[in-house]
């Protein structure tokens, strides 16, 4: 009689069991309410897992299980807890493969001490640790691999789908296993084997995208620290000439002093010394933007310095869809690397950078070219540098200007390397 009662008692705790492993697998989150929803679909599951051992008879409830619970699962789960199909079928699969180890858990208990009860018992107790273990230390692995992609998902569920169908077929609507027939012997290692190969070249596979992913998410983050940077130190150079311009009393009380004394000469080269100091740190003016006008007038400088020929026309709109940050990394971007390439050219009267920056339609063009030495090369429509540590710029630029729902596209025409975006 007790072994009777305590087979009853296991039959309930693996329906428990099964539905908690699907609720922490599903990502079901677990709030006061979702809690006691669970333990009344609990409860409601086993009064009707009940009524059909009672009316049907424990054979005939096990061939009817998919439909009187597993089924049903699957619904509640995504209409109520709002799960996607996919997640909560692989959800329930997962859990109903996760009973197998406290089955054979309490198996080897039974076994070892020749006692039906000891089966029951240690199934029980089982079942108590490897839920602790499954929301521990699985759980939040498998619900990742479930949401990174329907690929990843599907993967997921293919062992417990193969799983299920196997029991099912071998040892529950027939008793093909238990005769030893060698196919259905063999079928799940072999099953297990090829899905653990599939697994670990896909789980590579996937672990060097997102790794890739990783890289170029560093390599944005980079440029955009470094366009802060430049910017930051631009918008330095206006504070100065600001405060130079404030000081402007002081030199002329100087001169003033000079004028008065009639020292001509020192008057003329206080006056020079003065020139030179503003034209350092005075911006040269290109638009009315100002961060444009910043960003212009430090490469204004820069191609100078290097002997390069940089023509502007800057026509800005009002309102501009990107951010200072993003502007000012797109722009420095874009004409560091026309800079890079006009000094590889050796006769200096060929280097040459034109930018055009103006509104159409309420679209803000851009439209950077430049001279060039080598034919560039290209990969997915982006110049592709062949030197360690550079190539990032022009996926930042990439990332700008479709982030902001803009296009854009390097080519070369006519002996110019040209670099256009639209948004």
């Amino acid at each position: 009689m007790i072994v009777t009662v305590i087979g009853l008692l296991r039959f309930g705790f693996s329906l428990v069991f099964g539905i908690a492993v699907t609720v922490i697998f599903a990502g079901v989150e677990l709030t006061r309410k979702n809690r006691l929803v669970t333990s009344l679909l609990c409860v409601i599951f086993l009064f009707v897992q009940t009524a059909s051992w009672w009316l049907l008879g424990l054979d005939l409830t096990s061939k009817l299980y998919p439909l009187i619970i597993h089924l049903p699962l699957i619904v509640i789960f995504s209409l109520y807890f709002k799960r996607p199909w996919l997640i909560s079928a692989v959800s329930v699969l997962s859990g109903y493969l996760c009973c197998q180890a406290p089955r054979w858990f309490g198996f080897l208990a039974g076994a070892a001490l020749g006692s039906e009860l000891a089966d029951h018992v240690f199934y029980i107790a089982a079942v108590f640790l490897f839920y602790y273990f499954l929301k521990r230390y699985v759980a939040g692995s498998v619900r990742q691999l479930m949401e990174v992609s329907k690929k990843s998902c599907l993967f997921l569920g293919g062992v417990p789908l193969f799983y299920y169908m196997f029991d099912y077929t071998t040892t529950i609507y027939t008793d093909v296993l238990y005769r030893g027939t060698k196919w259905a012997v063999q079928f799940m290692p072999s099953t297990i084997s090829v899905f653990y190969f599939v697994f670990v070249i896909l789980y590579y596979a996937e672990t060097q995208k997102q790794a890739n992913l990783q890289r170029e998410r560093d390599m944005l983050d980079t440029q955009f620290r470094l366009a802060q940077t430049e910017f930051a130190s631009l918008r330095q150079l206006q504070h100065n000439a600001a405060a130079y311009r404030h000081d402007m009393r002081h030199h002329f009380s100087l001169l003033q002093g000079l004028a008065s004394k009639e020292h001509i000469e020192e008057i003329k080269g206080y006056l020079r010394t003065v020139q030179s100091d503003l034209d350092a740190i005075t911006p040269m003016r290109f638009c009315e933007n100002e961060t444009v006008n910043l960003i212009l007038s430090a490469f204004g400088s820069k191609a100078k310095q290097s002997g390069i020929l940089l023509t502007i026309d800057a026509k800005l709109p009002d309102s501009l869809p990107f951010s200072d940050t993003e502007l000012c990394s797109l722009l420095s971007n874009a004409l560091e690397n026309a800079m890079h390439a006009c000094e590889r050219i050796t006769d200096s009267k060929k280097r040459i950078i034109r930018l055009c920056v103006y509104d159409k339609n309420n679209k803000l063009c851009i439209d950077i070219r430049n001279s060039y030495q080598s034919e560039p090369t290209f990969h997915q429509g982006l110049p592709v540098s062949k030197e360690q540590g550079h190539g990032f710029g022009t996926k930042s630029m990439a990332h700008v200007v479709e982030k902001h729902g803009g296009v854009f596209r390097f080519f070369v025409k006519d002996g110019w390397f040209i670099f256009q975006a639209t948004t």
